[in-house]
């Protein structure tokens, strides 16, 4: 492993600096569980890691009227933990509490599961179905990216020389909502996803028609994917088997895997209309209490 320089700043500004200096051999550092890997696998050629954990904004966790705040250095075990995500934000808690195991839930986060961008990070698919915005800072200022367009291909995201996420927002899910996430893996646990879908729905008041839904895939493309027009065809749809299954089946064509060592195209399509199905039955129990 090539020789790197341990930075550990204070402030965001700080950070953003010693990344602008060191360009593409500079990362932050949040669990490390992706980085020191990489780094030791010799992915990365590093001279600098920045570690964020010192950053306040960064380690920050808040709920409130307007959403929710997790700071890209929160580890996930904060996040399951926590009494009123568990409440508000079911998916969330799907997707948190099956990234590795405990040992790795105590350092890894949400915020480095997106900077990692896997196509089969399990915390991705949640935050997209729950419209999430990442917000960066950078030499130029602040900007904030929809997280379905975070990841620009496996490994890669719109973070340029100098950027760091710093935060993920939430918005607060409107009444009659719910959400969902769930993955297929050969394992009981700890296994890398042969597919994944994460879905969010907002019914009527009477919970009998779909006023809207989001629908996002992992694991079946070269970056987590939002099945749009999935999602779009649930509006104004009366909630029964039909109109579930038609925005399954879309969710499979939205789909485009490849046949690997875990498993074909085939089955992976299969499997996105299978989970599909399942999680929106299951977001649809949740948003009627």
């Amino acid at each position: 492993m090539h020789p790197f320089a341990y930075v550990a700043p204070k402030t965001v500004s700080e950070a953003v600096s010693v990344l602008a200096e060191h360009g593409d051999r500079a990362r932050p550092l949040a669990g490390g569980t992706d980085l020191l890997v990489k780094a030791r696998a010799n992915v990365w050629d590093l001279d600098a890691v920045v570690d964020v954990k010192n950053i306040p904004e960064l380690m920050s966790l808040s709920i409130n009227g307007a959403g929710l705040s997790i700071g890209a250095g929160v580890p996930c075990c904060q996040v399951y933990e926590h009494k009123d995500i568990q409440e508000q934000y079911p998916g969330i808690i799907d997707g948190a509490s099956i990234i590795g195991g405990i040992q790795i839930q105590s350092r890894a986060g949400l915020g480095g599961n997106l900077c990692n961008a896997a196509p089969s990070g399990d915390g991705i698919p949640a935050l997209i179905a729950y419209s999430a915005v990442a917000k960066i800072s950078g030499p130029n200022g602040n900007r904030e990216v929809a997280v379905e367009d975070f990841a620009t291909g496996p490994s890669r995201t719109v973070l340029e020389n100098g950027e760091l996420l710093t935060s993920i927002e939430i918005p607060k899910p409107a009444a009659n909502s719910g959400a969902a996430y769930t993955r297929f893996i050969p394992r009981n646990e700890m296994d890398i996803a042969v597919a994944g879908v994460g879905v969010f729905v907002q019914l009527d008041s009477e919970g009998k028609k779909f006023e809207s839904a989001r629908i996002a895939l992992a694991s079946v493309g070269p970056t987590p994917i939002l099945a749009q027009k999935a999602g779009d065809s649930l509006a104004g749809k009366p909630v029964n088997d039909e109109s579930i299954a038609s925005a399954a089946s879309l969710a499979k064509d939205a789909a485009s895997p490849i046949t690997d060592m875990r498993g074909t195209v085939d089955q992976r399509k299969h499997l996105v209309e299978v989970l599909t199905g399942r999680m929106l039955n299951q977001a649809i129990e949740r948003a009627r209490g």
